[in-house]
């Protein structure tokens, strides 16, 4: 599978989203997209960086971009979590691994002592045109959605 490069078209992508119908990439050409991974719904890593994009998703929208978190979560999970925190944009089952392997974000991680695969945090900025034009990996939550929106607001 083709893995993604900064600076050329993301390849096409469809998910399950928790907006009751399937998320296309193609679909949200026109737009600016902010792909945001995260490991689990309602940990407490996860759980301040969306209350983060959520916080300023209104500068988002206002920006031309619109804001998609994705884990390996079921949808029943990802509703669940986004009904508690609020979330204002869909979030988006990838529970077999498509994006995340599109996006080279799955990584070994030792946990309690034993390695598993997980995914590490990290977002993609991605133009009206289908075009990556930012990423960030390894992402620290602190001011993190304030970084996205700033290079959103220089890029855009």
């Amino acid at each position: 599978m083709t893995q993604v490069v900064t600076g050329k078209a993301v390849p096409q992508f469809t998910l399950p989203s928790t907006a009751g119908k399937d998320f296309s990439l193609r679909a949200a050409r026109g737009s600016w997209v902010i792909l945001y991974f995260y490991p689990r719904d309602a940990t407490p890593g996860c759980t301040t960086e969306s209350a983060a994009f959520r916080d300023l998703h209104s500068q988002f929208i206002a920006a031309g971009a619109q804001v998609l978190g994705i884990s390996r979560d079921s949808l029943a999970s990802h509703a669940k979590f986004q009904l508690s925190l609020g979330l204002p944009f869909e979030l988006l089952s990838d529970a077999d691994e498509t994006a995340c392997k599109l996006f080279d974000v799955i990584r070994e991680k030792n946990m309690y002592g034993k390695k598993v695969l997980g995914i590490e945090r990290s977002t993609f900025l991605i133009d009206a045109k289908g075009v990556l034009r930012h990423e960030w990996r390894k992402v620290k939550v602190p001011g993190h959605a304030e970084q996205v929106l700033e290079t959103l607001r220089t890029a855009g």
